[in-house]
């Protein structure tokens, strides 16, 4: 039975005016939602383009849901997307010319959003080794930090799409320059988007306080921006060795942007789009709340946070699989593509994405590790 307060209070006495969630109580529960969620998805035959971040931050969440499933569909899933794509993400091989700002072009092989990808290919390198499905992210990054720039992580997106990316290549090739660089990297985003007194991270430099104002005047944290930084440092955490000298200060990030996601959460379990002002963008948002509920989930899981943050997962798991999750399997209120909070712009039970249920299969995965750590 899954005797922690998660159901008995969180889950079961919390927003009694929501939708009721399917009843959750061994982590087989959690498996019978994730295959909803996910075969729903993969009937739709969505999620086999190309492989810039979008698609392939569906396929990161799609391997943790074959990891707690061992559904062979899903691990087949991602491999033909793999192939299809080559194992590549942007294609060019002229480095001289090479680029990290925006962009969707072959040029871009250095931008995070083209490297992600990488990711699911080391997954799925993990289950077979062959030298194809992991050579191009070796190449790339074997380049990327011999080169002087700090700045490849410019926008709090890229701390997902490249940190995890290094350090999971960390793990395979076992060279530490990939982590110093990645620390290097770290820094740099740190200081041009970590707010100091809050814990939280503007989206990039165009939306840093006083020259970006949310419409109320405040601090203006985009929830799914955010999202991505508290999902990312958790994976970076699980790949370095338990001594290793960088670590403390990811888990000191890590813990004051946990404090800050407590004390913003909504009653009904979200996260509005602005973190800090409710008003400026209002209603549930999923894509940004299922990164949260996977990062609180992983400190309960590793023993990071503390079970006051129990209420907090409870709540956020609800409203998921209360609200957000659709009767066909569909998983709703996702903002779409974008980068801030949009006063006006419709977020509905309709709004769903590639890259949003990604985030939802990232939560349920750690949710089955939690109950199997809690049965």
């Amino acid at each position: 039975m899954f005797r922690t307060a998660l159901v008995s209070i969180a889950l079961a006495g919390i927003l009694r005016a929501a939708p009721e969630p399917p009843p959750v109580r061994t982590k087989d529960d959690v498996v019978k939602i994730i295959r909803t969620v996910n075969d729903h998805w993969q009937k739709e035959g969505r999620s086999q383009g190309n492989a810039f971040w979008n698609t392939a931050v569906y396929h990161v969440g799609n391997m943790d849901a074959y990891q707690v499933t061992r559904e062979e569909d899903y691990r087949a899933y991602s491999l033909r997307w793999a192939r299809k794509n080559q194992w590549e993400g942007a294609r060019s091989d002229d480095r001289g010319k090479w680029k990290y700002n925006y962009g969707e072009t072959d040029d871009h092989v250095l931008f995070g959003d083209w490297q992600v990808c990488f990711q699911v290919y080391l997954e799925l390198n993990k289950l077979k080794s062959e030298r194809k499905r992991v050579a191009r992210a070796i190449e790339v990054f074997e380049y990327q930090i011999t080169t002087p720039a700090v700045d490849y992580i410019w926008w709090s997106d890229g701390l997902f799409m490249i940190m995890p990316t290094m350090s999971e290549l960390y793990r395979l090739t076992e060279d530490e320059k990939l982590l110093e660089r990645l620390h290097d990297y770290f820094g740099y985003a740190k200081e041009l988007m970590l707010d100091d007194e809050t814990g939280l991270f503007f989206r990039d430099a165009k939306y840093i306080y006083p020259k970006h104002k949310s419409a109320n005047g405040k601090k203006d944290f985009w929830a799914r921006g955010n999202g991505w930084v508290f999902a990312a440092l958790p994976r970076v955490i699980d790949d370095l060795p338990a001594s290793h000298k960088h670590r403390d200060e990811y888990l000191e990030v890590y813990k004051k942007m946990a404090a800050a996601l407590a004390a913003s959460q909504q009653e009904e379990g979200y996260w509005t789009r602005s973190i800090l002002d409710p008003a400026h963008a209002p209603g549930p948002e999923a894509s940004g709340t299922s990164f949260f509920l996977y990062g609180f989930l992983w400190g309960l899981n590793n023993g990071v946070l503390d079970d006051t943050n129990l209420p907090v997962a409870g709540k956020a798991w609800k409203f998921l699989t209360g609200t957000a999750l659709q009767d066909d399997g569909s998983v709703g209120y996702m903002q779409p593509i974008g980068e801030k909070a949009i006063p006006g712009q419709v977020v509905d039970a309709k709004s769903t994405a590639d890259f949003g249920t990604g985030a939802f299969l990232m939560a349920a995965s750690e949710m089955v590790r939690f109950m199997e750590k809690r049965k």
